[in-house]
């Protein structure tokens, strides 16, 4: 058995930490590089977890460098004066056995605002080097216009350039500590 109180921590190499937005009249993908966080609890039972995650706005990567260096800019990230995405649980209820709504404060630009994210629960592992690991998949949706990033173009044609929501989507495998 779990004990209840174990930390269970992000592993980099084999978990993704990506965004989608409208653009125009398709959606644009884009991810974090370089992210960590933890779960403190049981897997088997998170309604008592605990759960933070960090993302490092700088290393935003949409596979086009020139709209890259753009979201860095105080048009919508400004890694200048806030270099990190954050989030904090503060609880979590199931929603079915395997799925949980967990509730939190993400905070961007430092606008800090609850958010509730959706997370499925995949399974517990051993590795072949005999760690315990966890997969949770995790999303949620926000409005930037909520986090001040407001720049947008008006189109010729109507409309705008960029969509206000944002979908964010975790995947991620996490190691016994």
């Amino acid at each position: 058995m779990i004990e209840n109180k174990d930390t269970w921590v992000i592993d980099l190499a084999h978990s993704t930490a990506g965004f989608v937005v409208r653009h125009l009249v398709s959606k644009v993908r884009g991810h974090f590089q370089v992210f960590e966080g933890k779960i403190v609890g049981n897997p088997e039972d998170l309604t008592t977890a605990q759960a933070e995650f960090k993302a490092e706005l700088a290393s935003v990567n949409t596979n086009q460098p020139d709209r890259d260096k753009h979201l860095r800019t105080s048009d919508f990230f400004d890694v200048e004066h806030f270099p990190q995405m954050t989030y904090q649980s503060f609880s979590v209820e199931r929603t079915s056995p395997s799925t949980y709504t967990v509730h939190g404060q993400l905070m961007l630009r430092g606008v800090v605002r609850e958010v509730p994210v959706q997370v499925e629960y995949l399974g517990t592992a051993i590795d072949p080097s005999g760690n315990t690991r966890i997969g949770v998949q995790c999303s949620t949706r926000i409005n930037r216009k909520d986090f001040g990033v407001n720049w947008n173009q008006v189109l010729e044609a109507g409309g705008m350039m960029v969509g206000d929501n944002v979908e964010i989507h975790l995947e991620l495998e996490l190691v016994k500590q």
